[in-house]
């Protein structure tokens, strides 16, 4: 009878690796826990590489790097900031790599906003104003349409913001997922300080910083 050890082969282990950028010893345990179901393993890993992303969040990111991606034929241009802790990981392959796939996604996807504490008051009150209309023109009763409203203020969140937007090259993960996977890779604290987005001809352009955080005392 084969063990879940046994069906765990080398070549599984590198392809989970791949698909997620997590250590080799970390897919090895998740393909364990998962009983060698690699999308299953995929999520507990995902499910991990936030809960380290969370714990390491409060650390301060004063390195990094700035990064440019420009599409179209030079129609669309976008230069992006993401800090890290230490010049050491700036300049590492991975941070590159995520550096450069985040401008390219921006370019893609215009977001308005870093993450949802970053939306406007103004905004924020447009949106919700608009959906709650929208809600009480079907007749439902009032705590119905709060829950519509905040259903699609979800949604709004997920079109506008940067971190909450599906990754363009796998919508599987989302920005800030793909985020939380290279901060359990590198060891670090990566955070998106800021953005820019252009388009010729475009009068609007997208010029966007995350409010700041302080790191908790030590």
């Amino acid at each position: 009878m084969t063990t879940v050890s046994e069906k765990i082969g080398a070549g599984l282990v590198k392809e989970l690796r791949e698909k997620s950028g997590a250590p080799m010893g970390d897919c090895l345990k998740a393909l364990q826990e998962s009983k060698g179901d690699i999308e299953a393993a995929f999520v507990v890993l995902r499910k991990r590489g936030v809960a380290s992303a969370a714990k390491k969040a409060s650390r301060s990111t004063n390195e990094g790097a700035v990064g440019t991606y420009i599409h179209a034929g030079g129609k669309i241009g976008v230069l992006i900031e993401v800090n890290c802790e230490s010049d050491f990981v700036a300049r590492t392959e991975d941070f590159q790599t995520l550096l450069k796939d985040i401008a390219m996604h921006i370019a893609a996807s215009d977001p308005r906003y870093v993450k949802p504490e970053d939306v406007t008051e103004e905004d924020l009150a447009r949106e919700r104003e608009i959906y709650k209309a929208q809600a009480a023109a079907t007749g439902k009763p009032a705590q119905v349409v709060e829950k519509i409203a905040e259903g699609k203020m979800a949604k709004f969140y997920e079109e506008v913001c940067l971190l909450e937007q599906p990754f363009i090259k796998d919508q599987s993960i989302s920005i800030k997922e793909l985020i939380a996977q290279k901060v359990g890779k590198l060891g670090e604290n990566l955070t998106v300080r800021r953005f820019a987005r252009f388009k010729v001809g475009d009068p609007n352009w997208t010029v966007a910083t995350t409010k700041l955080v302080e790191p908790a005392a030590e």
